[in-house]
């Protein structure tokens, strides 16, 4: 994708270039999702890009396995989250992979991670999916706390009041960390927040 201004919208990818396409469809890990099953601006889904075009993804090295998962109908299968704005632009928010099925319905860890950061006590967060024996999944917030007095109390009180986050999206559990393991660009390594590779500062 491209975006010549990138300062006019902080965080977006732009669009296609001139000569490929790219379109958000049905995000889901559980079933081979059609291009056809678009999804409305606003909307998160899986970024998709066009097969036909010169500049196009032709497939992995010797991985007929990763060409079964992500090539089909003449289409790339990113694993790429991301939704369209109003004007056709691409955001990307997260990877398919990090997608939490809790109850049925779909969460994706940016919408979660967006409220909890604009708590004023809140430095830093990442959210993962844990184990759930009823729902399958719930919801884990690791967060770097920017006050000592701030309580995991406080924060499932500031979500369940946050217009812009769904009751079965809060956290069920919050773990006070010392720092998110992050890559030196700044994207989140959820896999080690899986593997328990994290400091608790308080319990």
């Amino acid at each position: 994708s491209v975006r010549p201004d990138v300062q006019d919208k902080p965080g977006c990818a732009g669009r296609s270039g001139v000569h490929g396409a790219l379109r958000v469809v049905v995000a889901s890990p559980e079933r081979r999702v059609r291009p056809e099953e678009v999804v409305p601006p606003g909307v998160i889904g899986e970024v998709i890009a066009a097969l036909d075009s010169d500049e196009a993804f032709r497939g992995y090295w010797n991985r007929p396995d990763a060409d079964e998962k992500s090539l089909r109908d003449g289409w790339y299968f990113t694993g790429d989250l991301g939704y369209r704005d109003g004007e056709g632009e691409l955001y990307v928010a997260g990877r398919v992979d990090d997608m939490i099925i809790s109850g049925g319905e779909n969460i994706y860890p940016i919408e979660v991670e967006e409220v909890l950061a604009r708590h004023a006590a809140v430095a830093d967060v990442a959210v993962i999916g844990e184990p759930d024996e009823r729902w399958g999944e719930r919801v884990l917030a690791f967060v770097v706390p920017a006050s000592p007095e701030l309580t995991a109390e406080a924060l499932d009180r500031y979500c369940r009041e946050s217009a812009a986050l769904a009751s079965f999206k809060r956290p069920r559990r919050i773990v006070f960390v010392r720092e998110i393991p992050k890559t030196p660009s700044g994207k989140i390594l959820r896999r080690l927040l899986r593997e328990g590779q994290y400091t608790e500062i308080r319990s």
